[in-house]
């Protein structure tokens, strides 16, 4: 293990090892660091975050399998976004246990456009 020279511009302890390594799971690191994950934690971010939603919705139609998709800018300043489209599988996923929904929910990197039959756009 190396120390740190001793200099005053330095923060924090000389020793550093492996205990000093954070290991997050499942969502913490998201919620620690969301800029991280969509760019910003400002307006950008929240437009991003809405156009990933939007794009589901495009996806499913331009897969033939949606015909509308509907925008709602709440008075609240909420977003809301609907598609006919078939919407996230509620039946159990073999490898996490749980549904499907709750699954791409709250587990980072899962979801229907990583090499899977899903989506085919």
């Amino acid at each position: 293990m190396a120390k740190k020279t001793n200099n005053n511009n330095h923060q924090g302890s000389e020793d550093y090892s492996a205990s000093d390594i954070t290991v997050m799971e499942g969502l913490e690191a998201v919620r620690k660091r969301p800029g991280m994950y969509i760019g910003t934690t400002g307006l950008e971010g929240v437009q991003h975050l809405i156009h990933e939603i939007v794009d589901n919705g495009v996806d499913e139609a331009m897969a033939g399998f949606a015909t509308k998709i509907r925008v709602i800018l709440n008075k609240d300043k909420s977003v809301t976004v609907v598609d006919d489209g078939r919407g996230i599988p509620v039946d159990i996923h073999e490898k996490t246990g749980m549904s499907a929904v709750e699954t791409v929910m709250t587990t980072l990197h899962a979801g229907g456009k990583f090499g899977g039959k899903g989506y085919q756009v």
